[in-house]
């Protein structure tokens, strides 16, 4: 696993969390957001096989170590924030909205109850 150190930042910087990782487990890399405090954007997208299901948990860290759930909206619903793990079921694009100023340094994805789902996520920081 890798940690991806958030750099330079003087317009958008992608970073990514996983490639097309499967089963029960966390992202393959970690992101240290360092002292970035303003909004990032998460997108996931899936691939799936036949009866495809993932529980997905976006989990950040301040010390990294001791995860926990944090805050986002999803892109349909911009200021309904939620903190709770999400199924997916289909093959699908979407992006989360992870709020600014929240108390999060390291952000990794947490994949579990996977049957037949690849997941690619990316993280997007601006200024």
């Amino acid at each position: 696993m890798a940690t991806l150190q958030a750099t330079g930042l003087g317009g958008v910087q992608i970073y990514q969390l996983q490639n097309a990782q499967t089963g029960n487990a966390d992202s393959t890399n970690i992101l240290d957001r360092g002292g970035h405090r303003g909004v990032v954007l998460l997108q996931i997208t899936s691939t799936v096989g036949g009866t495809p299901t993932v529980t997905v948990n976006i989990l950040g860290s301040v010390d990294g170590t001791n995860y926990l759930n944090i805050p986002y909206a999803v892109h349909t619903a911009p200021e309904t924030v939620a903190v709770a793990s999400f199924a997916i079921t289909t093959a699908t694009t979407s992006w989360y909205t992870l709020r600014r100023d929240h108390g999060w340094r390291y952000l990794k994805i947490n994949m579990s109850a996977n049957t037949n789902v690849n997941l690619t996520s990316d993280v997007y920081i601006g200024q």
